[in-house]
């Protein structure tokens, strides 16, 4: 079976929905997701989208935080065009139904994040992914020329040189692959234009607040193709994930410490101001390595975010979402302090990309999370996700409906999906097993510090067991879990080899082997391309 559209969009959070809605009056789109459309990242985000909205505010202060958040690692350039770019794309999500929570007064009520030097994060209650994940695919859809298929799994990119079976000077995208995974089918998914928007890679760790769906796909399928890859080794752990046996990748957004919640150890003593001149409010990696480090020296299982100098009006009107849940799982943060521990959450490199979401392969594609913008450099700043996934949403929109408005191409034979000498598979608990142990692999070796001799010891073992899931591959009828599997794997290996890469700590990249910044050969993007 094959299905052809103009436009192929891989996923459905803000950025790939945001795409489709821009392109969708020049041709027909294709969406693919692997669950419905609403489960995304997007949908999890709790704390905000950041912008300048204030007079108060400029785009050189937001500019200056991004670059502070990001080592210096971060491209100027983007971060001007993202920054700047900034109060029409969310002016966008306004106008076709985002509801941001407003203060008294009618304005709209900003909050204020970790390194952000004022208070810029538009927000709809604690709950403002789903919110704008909501609007999004409620426009999505009304349109027409939009058709969305749930629980379908990209397997792998087509390109040219696949189709042709031979080497080429410049490859070009043809779509995907995709494994309608209700009725165990692989569909041929033909564009002109196809557009990873996959989300992140939180899932190849064992402690993420990622949703289930956030197994590097995007980032895998793009380098399996061909496609440079940046900057793996700059995974963001957030740092107050709740610390609870029952609760699965809660996340205690950062808007409860722009808010006022102080970090505490079990005996209630508070330790950021140790760390960091803005204390709580200090960027991500500061907070996660300070929590990471203050666990290890008094062996506590976590600490304390301590939110009880509020009262419970403030908290239940301003945290509806996260005081109910917790209550759920029977703490009361009026009256008790949250325990948090930091769990993998943003990844910051991805698909390496030109300032309109281009990848180095024609015709393809990334914005989001998947992608490498140069955007986030070493760090994100709290809030600038959803920012980027809007406002690259549109640019990459833009140069789209230019490619195809100059060329388009031709679909050339491409063989079906096929299946080979591939049976059911009796061994489940393989594809189960390498999965935990990459998790565990990667948390142990690969976390939030790290080492030359940990991440040797985790890229000898990540090889190993993809050498095992080669063989399972090829031997039986792919899953959606099998993908899932192959995939994290693929990311698994990616991280390493960059952090590897790194000789220096900066931001996210922590090792105990280069302690300093080195900003005369380190300065740069790490970029790993498959050879053929």
């Amino acid at each position: 079976m094959k299905i052809t559209s103009d436009f192929l969009i891989i996923g459905s959070g803000i950025a790939g929905l945001s795409f489709a809605l821009k392109v969708a009056d020049e041709g027909s789109v294709s969406i693919i997701t692997k669950r419905e459309v609403y489960e995304t990242s997007t949908n999890y985000a709790q704390g905000g989208i950041a912008t300048v909205f204030s007079e108060d505010d400029s785009f050189e202060a937001h500019a200056e935080d991004t670059m502070v958040a990001g080592a210096q690692l971060s491209h100027r350039d983007i971060v001007d065009i993202v920054v700047e770019s900034g109060p029409k794309a969310i002016q966008d999500l306004i106008d076709i139904g985002a509801d941001f929570t407003k203060n008294n007064d009618g304005e709209y009520d900003l909050t204020r994040e970790g390194g952000h030097s004022h208070r810029r994060i538009l927000h709809a209650s604690d709950i403002t992914g789903r919110e704008i994940e909501r609007a999004l695919a409620a426009a999505v859809a009304k349109h027409p020329n939009i058709t969305v298929y749930e629980y379908h799994c990209a397997v792998d990119l087509i390109t040219e040189a696949k189709a042709r079976q031979r080497r080429l000077p410049e490859d070009l995208c043809l779509g995907a692959y995709v494994l309608d995974s209700k009725n165990n089918e692989v569909i041929t998914f033909g564009a002109q234009v196809t557009v990873l928007a996959s989300g992140g890679a939180g899932k190849v760790y064992l402690y993420t607040s990622n949703p289930d769906i956030a197994s590097g796909d995007g980032v895998a399928m793009a380098y399996r193709a061909g496609a440079s890859i940046a900057n793996m080794e700059f995974m963001q752990f957030h740092p107050t994930t709740l610390y609870h046996p029952h609760a699965k990748s809660f996340l205690i957004s950062e808007a409860v410490r722009g808010e006022g919640a102080i970090l505490k150890r079990a005996d209630g003593t508070a330790f950021m101001e140790k760390y960091h001149k803005l204390k709580d409010l200090a960027p991500r990696d500061i907070v996660a390595r300070a929590i990471d480090n203050e666990m290890k020296v008094n062996g506590d299982d976590c600490v304390f975010l301590d939110m009880t100098h509020q009262s419970e009006d403030y908290i239940r009107d301003r945290f509806p979402n996260i005081h109910e849940t917790l209550l759920k799982y029977g703490i009361d943060m009026a009256k008790e302090p949250i325990p948090v521990v930091p769990a993998a959450h943003y990844l910051c490199g991805g698909v390496q990309v030109d300032n309109h979401g281009q990848t180095a392969i024609k015709n393809l594609f990334a914005i989001g999370e998947v992608s490498c913008t140069g955007l986030h450099g070493a760090n994100r700043l709290a809030s600038n996700s959803l920012l980027e996934g809007a406002v690259f949403g549109e640019r990459a929109a833009v140069k789209a409906i230019e490619t195809i408005s100059k060329e388009t191409h031709e679909f050339p034979q491409v063989e079906p999906w096929d299946c080979g000498s591939a049976i059911d598979s009796d061994e489940e608990v393989v594809v189960t097993h390498n999965w935990n142990e990459i998790r565990l692999c990667m948390w142990n070796y690969v976390g939030i510090v790290r080492s030359d001799k940990r991440l040797t010891r985790a890229l000898r073992r990540i090889r190993m067991i993809q050498e095992e899931i080669s063989d399972y591959y090829w031997d039986f009828y792919i899953t959606s879990d099998l993908l899932e599997l192959r995939n994290l794997a693929t990311v698994a290996e990616l991280i390493v080899r960059c952090a590897l890469e790194r000789k220096e700590s900066r931001g996210l990249h922590y090792t105990i082997d280069y302690p300093e910044t080195d900003d005369i050969h380190c300065k740069k993007d790490t970029v790993i391309r498959k050879t053929f």
